[in-house]
């Protein structure tokens, strides 16, 4: 039979094999301590990105890709990117028939602005603000106001589950995109890639496409 055997330290009396048990845990420590401190960053990243708002800046006209640069910069340069997540000059494809030909051209949709997802604090906003090229933002005096959801999605600037109640036979009309303003007859809806196929008149003549939900309203 084994017998345990005792280790007497600074007068107390432990057991050898309780004394193993404990190495072992600690050898494992280092991994087990990693794991955590991955799951903490995982939480703390989507808290941020749960506290983020999308907000909107003015900007000297013709200037919205040099602004956008401009923050993206600063922000990596002050390691602020856990508050200032996202900067985006939205742009949308129109169809412009020249010589009998389509040509599609690429615009800002929104000239003079950029469109930011951050967390505001008193950094966070100075960055932005006095960024080159910013000259406000779009709000009540200095406080900035965040954009709805709905505004987000017409918009088109991210991606947000929609409940849309559409199905094969409904009338639609397109809000965004270089299809915006047509009239069309759903064919088919993908509610998991919330995308649908519709059957667009244009010049007279039936014209299938796909188009993702943010990109229409229901009729």
């Amino acid at each position: 039979m084994k017998q345990k055997k005792e280790i007497v330290e600074d007068g107390q009396v432990a057991d050898a094999e309780a004394i193993d048990e404990t190495a072992d845990i600690d050898k494992a420590a280092p991994e087990e301590i990693a794991e955590d401190a991955d799951q903490e960053t995982d939480a703390g990243e989507q808290e941020s990105d749960v506290r983020a708002r999308w907000y909107v800046i003015h900007t000297y006209s013709g200037h919205e890709n040099k602004v956008k640069v401009n923050i993206e910069k600063l922000v990596e340069n002050q390691g602020m990117q856990d508050l200032v997540l996202q900067v985006v000059v939205p742009t949308e494809d129109s169809i412009e028939f020249k010589d009998g030909q389509r040509k599609i051209k690429t615009r800002k949709m929104f000239p003079g602005y950029v469109i930011v997802k951050m967390i505001v604090t008193n950094e966070s906003w100075y960055l932005v603000r006095n960024t080159q090229g910013v000259t406000g933002f779009v709000g009540h005096g200095s406080e900035p106001v965040p954009l709805t959801d709905e505004e987000v999605r017409r918009m088109g600037i991210e991606k947000i589950y929609i409940k849309l109640d559409v199905n094969p036979g409904d009338t639609i009309k397109v809000i965004n995109g270089p299809f915006e303003s047509f009239m069309g007859v759903v064919e088919e809806v993908n509610f998991d890639k919330q995308t649908m196929k519709v059957r667009i008149s244009m010049f007279g003549r039936d014209t299938p496409v796909e188009l993702e939900f943010a990109q229409v309203d229901k009729m």
